[in-house]
């Protein structure tokens, strides 16, 4: 590889590490053509984009990003690696597990995730079960609904509580009028006029 070459594949890697809030670096040695190609597709489906790189070029890309230091995912940067850039801070690390239910690779190498570094393997189940910034808005949502909601269930089953009394009020108040009428003539008074 040229000097030019290298130049421009560092800026390549800088482009999808610039404003990349989720970052991960696998291991996808041993993983033959058509696994890798299947791999691929995969995490293309999922709007993951998986670039193979050389470590040292990644290294250096790492090194010219403004506001994050990368230094901690450094020392993993041995064999052959795969950056993997998403929106979705779980979605790579559930590829990944997916995947290795019929392979025993890709492995995970490190990422960083909402600015929080994991170096590792061992870390993959952790970063599967992350909650995606939409799947939090939903639970603080469906929180903030529930006791909005029991409060309007509240008030329509005691606004139909209260229809309902005042339905069973109206015919006993009839009854009772109905008997005092006759009971009222039969003493001898008469009954007022409505």
């Amino acid at each position: 590889m040229t000097k030019d070459q290298k130049v421009v594949a560092i800026q390549e890697i800088k482009d999808l590490l610039q404003d990349a809030k989720v970052v991960y670096v696998a291991d996808l040695d041993g993983l033959n053509a058509a696994k890798s190609s299947d791999f691929r597709r995969q995490a293309f489906k999922q709007n993951i984009k998986v670039k193979v790189v050389k470590n040292t070029l990644l290294q250096k890309a790492m090194e010219q990003i403004d506001g994050v230091d990368f230094s901690e995912m450094f020392e993993t940067f041995k064999g052959n690696s795969a950056l993997m850039i998403a929106e979705t801070a779980n979605a790579p690390a559930k590829l990944i597990q997916g995947f290795r239910k019929k392979e025993e690779k890709p492995a995970l190498k490190s990422a960083f995730v909402q600015e929080t570094f994991y170096v590792g393997d061992n870390n993959l189940d952790m970063l599967a079960n992350i909650k995606s910034r939409e799947e939090m808005i939903g639970e603080i949502i469906g929180l903030l609904q529930s006791p909005i909601q029991r409060v309007v269930s509240a008030l329509q089953n005691k606004s139909e509580s209260a229809e309902a009394n005042a339905e069973e009020a109206a015919p006993a108040q009839e009854e009772t009028a109905a008997t005092e009428a006759p009971e009222a003539a039969a003493e001898g008074e008469t009954p007022a006029a409505e």
